[in-house]
């Protein structure tokens, strides 16, 4: 906690909940019997329950913290997306990592206040040497601007201009979730890099949750694409 946020001095003793990266705040239950937590969230951001995919109400100061008791019974353990980030996941539960290589990704997205987010997937054959070798490895940035009517945009920087050859119609996004955002849009479009002409995508919406979900957008995490939004 401390590192990732240093200007909170009272974080710094803090042992019994951590980070995940930056952007996966986890309290374990570490207590028989326990059914509820307090969890401290820092106010430089706004928090995402990552079961509910609502954000957790909290009052105070930026640069400051904020304890919350949250339910944590024998099925739920806290854990919390930080507003601001993407962060893609492959939910198939197989035997092995390397059964799930070829299973699509869910996109999660959790706006900040300023309705932005950003996050990367890096990716490489998942089995050889070859990303230290031959530099045979991608990196997707997605980032969302709801200002400027960005729902999610890819960039995919490669390690050599033929990294990556079998990616082709793989590495596919099944689902993106937008969490916060406040309005139903009116329509969405798709634009690649192949294609400039704008392709309507279906969605869902729910007004009481600010949940938005994009199934099937069919595009690829190792290809250059966005998603725009009206109204």
């Amino acid at each position: 906690m401390w590192m990732q946020y240093p200007d909170v001095p009272e974080l710094y003793s803090v042992d019994d909940q951590y980070l995940i990266g930056s952007d996966l705040l986890v309290k374990p239950v570490t207590s028989a019997g326990t059914t509820t937590s307090q969890v401290l969230f820092p106010l430089s951001d706004c928090w995402f329950d990552v079961d509910t995919m609502q954000r957790v109400e909290l009052a105070g100061a930026p640069g400051t913290y904020v304890a919350k008791t949250v339910e944590s019974g024998i099925d739920k353990i806290p854990v919390y997306q930080r507003g601001g980030s993407i962060i893609p996941r492959k939910l198939r539960l197989r035997r092995s990592s390397y059964l799930m290589i070829n299973d699509p990704y869910t996109i999660y997205i959790a706006l900040n206040n300023e309705m932005k987010a950003e996050g990367t997937l890096y990716m490489d054959d998942e089995t050889t040497f070859d990303h230290e070798k031959r530099g045979d490895y991608g990196v997707a940035t997605f980032s969302s601007d709801l200002a400027s009517s960005i729902i999610i945009q890819n960039s995919v920087t490669l390690g050599n201009e033929n990294a990556l050859p079998e990616s082709k119609g793989k590495r596919m996004i099944e689902r993106i979730v937008v969490m916060g955002i406040a309005s139903e849009p009116k329509d969405i479009t798709l634009t690649t890099q192949s294609s400039a002409t704008a392709i309507p995508v279906e969605f869902q919406y729910d007004r009481e949750s600010q949940i938005l979900v994009i199934r099937k957008p069919d595009v690829s995490a190792s290809n250059q694409w966005a998603i725009h939004f009206n109204g």
